[in-house]
């Protein structure tokens, strides 16, 4: 017989699980007094504030592919990692957030630091689920890595009452592989396979938007199979960025608001859309009723609820892309599409005199953020992982670091949860040690979670910041500048000496304010062993381009701030 918490601590272990990202409080402490005695079985990571618990998870995750972990107390603790759940609800990020609870029989009475976690989390979750016996805890815990990390991964919240956490149980880990009522990957229509096979071998002009379920999927060798057959152009979603590496022939560049012309444009001209492990947000579509309508489309996915969501799809091939990919692989003819592949060249070369030139190659002025983040990338040979916040740090970096691997690119998509970068960087580096971790963030992002400087300060975790400063909340200023008539509230922003704060944190720091400093610093920042922080003084009133305005088709794109 062995209480709750060793029962859960052994669960865990059963699972393979090897870094915990976590918080002690009063409801979860007899969990983290077990956790003592477990030091050498799995890493520990005291983080700052629960909400970078719940990122840490996420970087852990999404680096890594295995289900990321963290343990928090009951009360303000469960909810202070709400963003996070909901962030890796709405990016598809196997997590279980472990919360403690107080004891069953104090449910419903306003206890101190009760709060109806499940019923807060329902809705954001995949499966939340509140332990109130012993006895549930081996069922509960394999139930909920398997939810996570199986078919379409997501969150799990583990609502553990205290008294579950003393109590005594037999434990026998349990082990689940089929659960009623939930299906992982649902079964491929074999006619779905011959109804797409024959839409791609008629198409004349195919465009592939690929997401970031080919590498939830493990599919990335599917896809470039796939492709190079069917001799198709890649549009990339944000998240799937790294799906097809920077140099191949058919990667035409990052769909949406702030992606590149070409497969922009491209997306109003396509006879056939084929879209893989995608969910058409709003920021890849632009206006609906103004998207693809001359093209007929192809959805694979494995979540059925995201067919025909937003756009409609004349054929849904449900199923695990890395399965689905190869049947249609294997069922279609080989084709040239030398003629509309080229056809992407006069945007291209558009994009390149009017933007990409100017950001990453400036002749003069003020440091650019484009600039920046090409030169961090070539200095790492380009196999870095991008990890990003949220803003014009993000947009700048995503569109100009370059990803030659899989798993290259970390950031919060769909929420766009400003304070993500500094705790996913650093789960980043306990998922993929071997790998050098890029954090960008703005002057905004990186005061949500500075705190995690001490996170940084106890592990050493070899985080690369590149902090881009332009004394703005720069996204808010740039649709300030271009929709609201350049009335600046609440955007310029007081800074302080990030060099001193690096210092008390005993973090090496640099800050970079000319041009010919630059390579040096980041030589200087990628010899470092350990953590870094390199600050960059960038123009104050640059603005991300192109740009979908808000509300306008896809095809339509501002090159620059006079097109407004």
């Amino acid at each position: 017989m062995i209480t709750g918490s060793e029962a859960l601590m052994q669960a865990l272990i059963h699972e393979g699980v090897d870094t915990v990202f976590g918080y002690p409080g009063g409801s979860i402490m007899p969990v983290f007094d077990a956790m003592y005695d477990h030091q050498n079985d799995f890493k520990q990571v005291l983080v700052r504030h629960e909400q970078g618990a719940a990122h840490a998870a996420q970087g852990y995750a999404r680096a890594s592919g295995k289900v990321g972990v963290c343990i928090v107390t009951s009360g303000p603790g469960a909810t202070n990692t709400i963003t996070g759940v909901a962030d890796a609800m709405l990016d598809s990020t196997p997590i279980v957030v472990i919360a403690g609870q107080v004891a069953a029989n104090f449910l419903g009475t306003d206890a101190f630091q009760e709060v109806d976690l499940v019923g807060i989390t329902q809705p954001i979750s995949k499966w939340s689920y509140q332990v109130r016996r012993p006895e549930d805890i081996a069922w509960a815990v394999a139930r909920a890595f398997h939810i996570a990390g199986t078919g379409r991964p997501g969150p799990v919240v583990l609502d553990f009452a205290k008294n579950a956490q003393v109590g005594m149980v037999d434990f026998k880990p349990a082990t689940i592989d089929v659960e009623r009522g939930y299906i992982a990957v649902p079964d491929t229509d074999p006619k779905s396979i011959e109804e797409a096979a024959a839409l791609i071998n008629a198409a004349e002009r195919p465009l592939l938007l690929a997401g970031q379920g080919i590498e939830l999927g493990n599919a990335t060798e599917e896809l470039r199979t796939f492709v190079e057959k069917a001799d198709i152009p890649v549009g990339c979603t944000l998240l799937g960025l790294s799906t097809l590496p920077h140099g191949h022939r058919l990667r035409k560049g990052m769909l949406g608001m702030h992606g590149n012309l070409g497969p922009n444009v491209k997306t109003n001209e396509c006879d056939l859309l084929i879209a893989v492990g995608m969910r058409f947000d709003d920021r890849v579509t632009g206006r609906l009723d103004a998207y693809a309508k001359q093209a007929k489309v192809i959805h694979l996915d494995i979540d059925p609820a995201e067919i025909n969501k937003n756009v409609y799809a004349d054929v849904a091939v449900l199923g695990d892309c890395k399965d689905t990919l190869a049947r249609l692989t294997a069922a279609i003819d080989e084709a040239k599409h030398t003629e509309w592949i080229e056809s992407f060249a006069p945007h291209e070369e558009k994009e390149w005199n009017e933007v990409i030139r100017h950001a990453i190659h400036p002749e003069e002025g003020p440091l650019r953020m484009g600039e920046v983040a090409r030169a961090v990338s070539e200095a790492s040979g380009n196999k870095g992982i991008l990890v990003t916040d949220v803003g014009q740090n993000q947009m700048m970096s995503a569109r100009y670091f370059q990803y030659t691997q899989k798993r290259s690119i970390i950031t919060s998509g769909g929420l766009g949860t400003m304070g993500f970068g500094i705790p996913a960087a650093i789960g980043a580096t306990f998922g993929a040690p071997d790998r050098t971790i890029c954090l960008f963030m703005g002057d905004g992002g990186i005061q949500m979670s500075i705190q995690e400087f001490g996170t940084i300060m106890e592990t050493g975790a070899p985080v690369k910041m590149i902090l881009l400063n332009n004394n703005y909340l720069g996204n808010v200023r740039q649709w300030q500048e271009l929709f609201f008539g350049k009335r600046y509230s609440c955007t310029p922003m007081l800074n302080p000496d990030y060099m001193k704060i690096a210092e008390a944190y005993g973090i090496p720091s640099q800050l970079v304010v000319e041009r010919d400093q630059l390579a040096n610093a980041i030589d200087t920042m990628l010899a470092t062993d350990g953590p870094f922080l390199l600050e960059v003084a960038i123009m104050e009133n640059e603005n991300v381009m192109p740009m979908t305005p808000p509300g306008g088709a896809v095809n339509v794109m501002m090159m620059n701030a006079m097109d407004c």
